[in-house]
């Protein structure tokens, strides 16, 4: 088991944080590269291990993969699957639920597993509406993993969800190619559309707009063509870096080429309503910059309803800022964090405490009251990339030493550098022992 160990608190960050290739559009780059006429270059892919497993499954469904200098050729099979097989995605839950959707197009059968944490999972949600396709699945008890997974030539269906999920539309949308018509998925609430982005790329035949007051995304069956991309950064990632900047007065870090499309920087949205200096400029509407420094103290604030679909990945770290901010803070209608790699109410609200913050849990979120400095000592990562790496941005405003147990296992599934980008910005150094 390894630890991160973040020495004394009075820290600033400064300097240009380098963050991997996003990972919703490197699991999705890979699967429509996979299923495409053709051969596909991709670059800058995330090199975190929820992706390389993607990526190892798709070759084994198929595809051909060959290193091309610092970025991949990817050949595809052009939705005509030479056979199954048994893919293991670790703990990646969107690997999980998009390969469900892309073995649906699949005739022959092929299990899906992954870690102890990614099958105790729900996967129903996924397959509900791959089976009205036409799908067969076979699961454990509850809904969870292993999937068995038998498709080929699908129904057509309209899907109306009932959650918020990129993932279940994407699971659909992925399956659609292979339908026998339109695949139509809405939603109440525009969910991260990065599948219809990689669709463009792939000249998939798609639409999408408004539908009786729901968002809706219909496709046409189609082979994807090859395509080539250059994956942009992480936001996600980059959020942990923004918080860092403005908790910490004295700070400035600048992120160059994050991908800020739609859906995917409503952090900065609530760092700006908690009073940060935060500047983002874009040439192209999809990569941009972003740039934060640190000022006074940040005010406190509220984030639920239609914001908390576009934050649900950032609430760990925004949740760091509220406990430093001036004031309460509330997040509320964010269930959809009980179910992520840890149950990330109960893990966010039980390391945080135990580092001196005033965080209570919610059955769909937090209440916060912010407090001036936080103390220190040893705290879990449960796991979980985004539990452990908020934990070390808080470890910026406490007054001793911070202890992050198994900080590997849970970081390098997303971000194996950030240990290095951390000491290479703070003013004292960090470790990983």
């Amino acid at each position: 088991m390894t630890q991160l160990i973040v020495p004394l608190s009075a820290r600033v960050v400064r300097g240009k944080a380098h963050i991997p290739g996003d990972k919703s559009l490197s699991h999705r780059a890979l699967m429509i590269a996979a299923m495409a006429e053709g051969v596909s270059n991709l670059q800058g892919l995330s090199v975190g291990h929820d992706v390389i497993r993607t990526r190892d499954s798709v070759a084994s469904l198929g595809a051909q993969i060959e290193q091309a200098g610092t970025g991949l050729d990817v050949r595809g099979i052009a939705m005509d699957w030479p056979h199954g097989a048994d893919l293991d995605l670790g703990n990646s839950g969107t690997g999980m639920r998009l390969l469900a959707g892309v073995c649906a197009t699949n005739e022959y059968l092929s299990s899906v597993t992954g870690d102890e944490s990614l099958r105790s999972r729900p996967m129903g949600r996924v397959i509900e509406p791959l089976q009205k396709m036409g799908a067969r699945i076979e699961s454990n008890p509850g809904e969870t993993a292993p999937l068995r997974i038998q498709g080929g030539r699908l129904n057509a269906i309209r899907y109306d969800t009932p959650i918020a999920s990129a993932q279940v539309k994407s699971a659909v949308l992925l399956a659609g190619l292979r339908a026998e018509g339109p695949v139509t998925v809405t939603e109440e609430v525009a969910t991260r559309r990065h599948t219809e982005e990689m669709f463009t790329f792939a000249d998939i035949d798609f639409e999408s707009g408004d539908l009786d007051g729901r968002y809706f995304v219909t496709v046409s069956p189609s082979v994807p063509r090859c395509f080539d991309f250059a994956v942009p950064g992480d936001p996600s990632q980059a959020a942990f870096w923004c918080v860092a900047a403005a908790i910490t007065p004295g700070s400035e870090i600048v992120i160059d080429n994050v991908y800020v499309g739609p859906g995917r920087i409503g952090f900065v949205d609530v760092l700006r309503r908690m009073e940060a200096d935060i500047d983002v400029s874009t040439a192209d509407g999809i990569r941009g910059s972003i740039r934060v420094v640190g000022l006074e103290r940040l005010r406190g604030t509220d984030i639920s309803g239609d914001e908390v679909a576009g934050v649900i990945d950032e609430l760990p770290v925004l949740a760091v800022a509220a406990c430093l901010a001036d004031g309460p803070s509330r997040v509320r209608d964010a269930k959809e964090l009980a179910v992520k790699e840890s149950n990330r109410i109960e893990a966010t609200t039980s390391e945080l405490t135990s580092l001196g913050a005033q965080i209570k849990a919610l059955p769909d979120g937090f209440d916060i009251e912010g407090v001036l400095t936080l103390g220190g000592g040893s705290v879990s990562s449960h796991g979980d990339h985004r539990i452990a790496m908020a934990c070390a941005v808080a470890a910026l405003c406490c007054e001793h030493e911070v202890i992050i147990d198994n900080w590997s296992a849970a970081v390098d599934t997303s971000y194996p550098g950030f240990a290095s980008v951390f000491e290479g910005l703070s003013r004292e150094s960090c470790s990983v022992v």
